[in-house]
């Protein structure tokens, strides 16, 4: 892999490759299967039941969401540290538009991740400093898109149950489906298979209870996104104007206020930044969720016929896919 990056490009994307490559083979590395750490009699009780739940939610996956049946999620690897990786997502400083970063296998994306938290820090730094709206954050896994056993994290096996099947349908739903150079696509489709998963395996293995408080938490997060969305319709029209960059920043000044006053009444979000990065972050994931939602039903919720049609659009350009074609948020 680093070898076909080579001609590409200069001493810092050879850096950033090699820490990839170097941090993504660390992990694999230390990957145990899920039964030999299971039998281990060293293994903490609280963590042989997070993989024994993490191995019955594998289980369904593939069983009843159609999702690869492969080697992914059937190890585990513990690190060191809080998230398997940081993410920087950047904007100009009166756009929307998420700034790409180009590879040879995953092609453009919006993000840029960094094993180290210190090298993630250093690439945002030089960001901001030349005036872009940046945001750094922590992810707890991610996907190699099939081409490696992607392991259970102990970044993430402790999350609740609903939280734990989210995460690996999602994180399976890439290796289904992945366009280059279109991120909004590929994470709207995971998360749209991720909310449907989740659904049905809680109501197939009768937790009621977590069904209502996944629904729950679902409805306050759309009520949160719809109000992004409006901060963001203004903000898209006052980027789009003629105005002077000074008054331009006035206003974006107050259409962020109403950013921060949004993290600050939602737990986990108050401290990051708001800014245009993050407005972006949140479109990448969400806004053509209500498309794909669409589609799924229109296939009678059969997920082995959604991917199909989504593998068919996805072979379309941007513009001319259907009920994906035009964003839905």
């Amino acid at each position: 892999m680093l070898a076909a990056a080579l001609p590409l490009a200069g001493c810092e994307t050879l850096a950033y490759y090699a820490q990839a490559i170097h941090g993504e083979m660390s992990l694999l590395a230390a990957a145990r299967p899920v039964g030999e750490v299971i039998d281990d009699p060293a293994t903490l009780p609280q963590l042989r039941a997070r993989l024994e739940l993490a191995r019955q939610i594998r289980a369904y996956a593939s069983s009843a969401l159609a999702l690869p049946d492969n080697g992914s999620y059937r190890n585990y690897s513990a690190l060191d540290r809080p998230y398997a990786v940081w993410n920087v997502i950047a904007t100009a400083e009166f756009s929307l538009e998420p700034l790409q970063s180009c590879f040879p296998v995953a092609g453009c994306v919006a993000y840029r991740g960094f094993f180290a938290r210190e090298d993630a820090e250093r690439y945002a730094a030089g960001l901001h400093a030349r005036g872009d709206d940046v945001l750094l954050y922590g992810v707890p896994a991610f996907s190699t898109l099939g081409r490696f056993d992607d392991p259970l994290l102990s970044t993430f096996i402790g999350y609740s149950d609903a939280e734990l099947a989210r995460l690996i349908f999602h994180e399976l739903a890439h290796q289904v489906v992945y366009v280059k150079d279109d991120s909004t696509f590929n994470e709207s489709f995971a998360v749209t298979v991720e909310r449907e998963g989740v659904r049905r395996w809680l109501r197939a293995t009768g937790r009621g209870a977590q069904l209502a408080a996944f629904e729950q938490e679902q409805r306050r997060r759309e009520a949160f996104l719809e109000r992004l969305d409006e901060i963001r319709g203004r903000l898209r029209t006052l980027y789009a104007s003629r105005l002077p960059a000074a008054e331009m920043r006035e206003r974006k000044r107050a259409e962020m206020a109403k950013v921060e006053a949004l993290l600050e009444g939602s737990p986990g979000l108050r401290a990051l930044p708001a800014n245009n990065a993050l407005l972006a972050s949140f479109a990448i994931y969400t806004r053509l969720v209500p498309a794909f939602e669409k589609l799924l039903a229109g296939e009678g919720g059969d997920f082995a016929k959604f991917y199909a049609r989504v593998k068919a659009l996805a072979l379309n350009a941007p513009s001319n896919r259907g009920p994906l074609s035009e964003p839905s948020r």
